[in-house]
């Protein structure tokens, strides 16, 4: 009788916990997707607004660094960079706010400069290629920056 009650009951254990799910996260497919839309639906670069600044102080499209262990995100209201994996540019670019790209869809590239070894030199051109891949994908000019 006992052997039989515990079956019951840890039958509809099983029942109640595969009827309860755990909140849906959204498929990352679907959010690079959505990012993906939101950048192409950014006007086409206009270099008319932008080859003329002397130096990149007066930039005020997306900047990104790219760095031997990722890509920085350059924000210019407080010159803070955020560090993202290469997969995740598209992502963050996608996020930001129309207003963040008044050139159009370009984005201002530059390497770091600052090497401490032969290995982060190999790091940081296989990163370039990546981001180069990737905005060209989104059809995002790229205004390189010489790197300091």
């Amino acid at each position: 009788m006992k052997t039989a009650l515990f079956a019951l009951v840890a039958a509809a254990v099983a029942v109640l916990i595969s009827c309860s799910s755990a909140p849906q996260r959204p498929d990352a497919a679907a959010l690079e997707a959505t990012a993906t839309a939101r950048i192409l639906a950014i006007p086409q670069a206009t270099p008319e607004q932008y080859r003329s600044l002397v130096n990149t102080k007066g930039w005020r499209n997306p900047y990104l660094i790219v760095r031997s262990d990722g890509v920085a995100l350059l924000d210019p209201d407080d010159h803070l960079e955020r560090i993202l994996k290469p997969e995740e540019m598209t992502q963050a670019l996608g996020n930001l706010p129309q207003s963040a790209w008044p050139y159009g869809r370009v984005v201002a590239v530059t390497e770091n400069g600052v090497r401490s070894s032969p290995g982060e030199d190999v790091k940081i051109r296989k990163n370039r290629a990546v981001v180069a891949g990737t905005l060209e994908s989104l059809h995002v000019l790229i205004h390189w920056i010489p790197s300091a």
